[in-house]
């Protein structure tokens, strides 16, 4: 009796231990709030992870838009944590998967590096003495804005050798510093000893038209700086028509690229904004294609999906994917997916994910439901794609 007890109370422990380990895992790899349509359930997985019914705890109710707060559940019946989900209307969007190109100038210029300046009494790093560090903005100089090299250059031989206030960013964080310039043995100017950048022009995929808003969103990423890898300020920016000539094929640990220029003088659009998740404006001319749902995050899952992207001068094309991954978690942001390319032609052409590509659509069940943002360097055919739900919110 005693050895059935034991065994009974091991059973009980173990199966409180894998329940306890379920439910945290369900906590972390889950959102905190969700997106659902009038009358639509929110379930997924199979039914493991549900939603309980509402009841009365609304907590806003607006325009075409409610909240609510509901109990995230597992196997319908034991409690996971509490979300918040939205009711909202069935968004439709064009996928586009066309490249185009950006021409983008900086709000302020983005330090990329320091030099020496070679003086009758050595050398000096002016900027350096000063704090600047690379991956600095700088954004007023003597209290004047500056968005271009040539700017910069113009105050400091202004200054007469005299020090000039920079004001900085730095991770977000403003800052102020005096830089001393040093008289260059090679000319006679006064030189601040900084390299900055203040413009940047690249190709990468238009993911999605919005008719109603006449807006797009592409790239799925940011547009970066080369040198420091961050976030480029956004001050303004135009959107190209872009050809493409080739392609570099993906290798492991070498990625590869699509080749292309641009096709026109004329920009076909203009930018509004470089953010983390993408890059997003108008067009002039609308962009015509069949409109189809936009994806709600729990809705996408691992299985069988693909991806609409231009690679040569065929246009925009289908191409088949498997996403082996869904990460629901929020703070997974730009990597939610990992797909892996399985489509024949596509690894043919390309040997799978490229420079260029990132942006491209990702359809599932008939909706659209993300884009590809980055490969894996060390296997071309497998990368990271974003919810489009996250680029539709940024775009708001």
């Amino acid at each position: 009796m005693k050895r059935a007890w034991r065994i009974l109370t091991a059973c009980a422990a173990s199966l409180s231990f894998a329940v306890c380990t379920a439910v945290g895992v369900a906590g972390r790899l889950t959102c905190d709030s969700y997106r659902v349509l009038p009358g639509m359930s929110l379930s997924w997985n199979g039914g493991v992870l549900s939603a309980a019914s509402p009841g009365s705890r609304a907590v806003a109710s607006y325009g075409e838009e409610s909240k609510y707060e509901a109990d995230l559940m597992l196997f319908h019946a034991i409690p996971v944590k509490t979300v918040s989900v939205s009711v909202v209307e069935q968004k439709q969007v064009i996928p586009c998967g066309m490249p185009f190109g950006i021409k983008m100038f900086t709000d302020g210029v983005m330090v990329v590096g320091t030099a020496e300046i070679q003086t009758e009494s050595g050398l000096r790093n002016p900027a350096a003495e000063a704090g600047i560090q690379m991956g600095d903005i700088v954004e007023t100089v003597n209290g004047q804005d500056v968005n271009r090299n040539e700017e910069i250059a113009a105050i400091v031989e202004q200054s007469g050798g005299k020090p000039v206030l920079l004001n900085c960013l730095r991770e977000g964080k403003s800052f102020s510093v005096s830089l001393l310039p040093a008289k260059s043995q090679a000319d006679g100017l006064w030189k601040a000893g900084i390299w900055v950048r203040d413009s940047t022009a690249g190709i990468g995929t238009l993911t999605f038209y919005d008719p109603e808003s006449q807006t797009f969103g592409g790239l799925g990423h940011g547009v970066c700086d080369t040198d420091t890898s961050e976030l480029m300020p956004f001050l303004n920016g135009e959107i190209m028509p872009v050809t493409i000539s080739g392609v570099t094929k993906g290798q492991r640990g070498i990625p590869g690229e699509l080749r292309g220029y641009f096709a026109s003088e004329e920009a076909i659009g203009l930018m509004d904004a470089n953010d983390e998740f993408g890059v997003y404006g108008s067009l002039y001319e609308p962009v015509q294609g069949e409109l189809v749902p936009v994806a709600f995050r729990q809705e996408a899952h691992p299985g069988s999906a693909q991806i609409l992207t231009t690679v040569n001068g065929d246009g925009p094309q289908l191409y088949e994917v498997t996403l082996e991954h869904v990460d629901y978690n929020e703070s997974a942001e730009g990597k939610n997916l990992v797909l892996h390319v399985t489509d024949a032609r596509l690894l043919e052409l390309t040997g799978g994910i490229v420079q260029g590509m990132s942006g491209s659509p990702i359809l599932q069940d008939g909706k659209l439901i993300g884009a590809v943002t980055h490969v894996f360097v060390n296997d071309p055919t497998r990368g990271y794609g974003i919810f489009i739900e996250t680029m539709l919110e940024t775009m708001a």
